[in-house]
């Protein structure tokens, strides 16, 4: 009879199945089960942890909005260079949340704006 430490009982290693007579297959399935089981635990904390900070907002026509620029990494001005462009008037919405933009002199957007705020 050998030694078996009580962490080692309650992690269900390898060894200790073995000595139980469970196969490696059915060891396997387990484990793979257990740590299915976790991660999709911890997807469903980290998507809590994220909606809760997002507040939903409803646009109509008419809305006043910002767009987003989201340009390349290695532009000259580095972290000073503006976040945002605007201010827009929303146009249009799309069903899929994207937005016709027009800015406040009239000019219209050739494409629907994804990033708006």
């Amino acid at each position: 009879m050998e030694a078996v430490l009580p962490i080692e009982i309650e992690m269900r290693s390898l060894r200790v199945a073995l000595e139980q007579h469970v196969s490696k297959a059915e060891w396997v399935q387990s484990r793979y089960d257990r740590l299915n089981y976790h991660a999709q635990a911890y997807q469903r904390k980290m998507t809590h942890a994220f909606r809760k900070r997002v507040r939903p907002r409803k646009f109509q026509r008419g809305d006043l909005v910002l767009k987003v620029l989201r340009g390349l990494i290695n532009d000259p001005k580095g972290k000073f260079r503006p976040s945002w462009s605007g201010p827009y008037v929303i146009r249009d919405l799309t069903r899929e949340g994207a937005a016709w933009l027009t800015d406040l002199d009239g000019n219209q957007f050739i494409e629907p704006s994804m990033w708006i705020t």
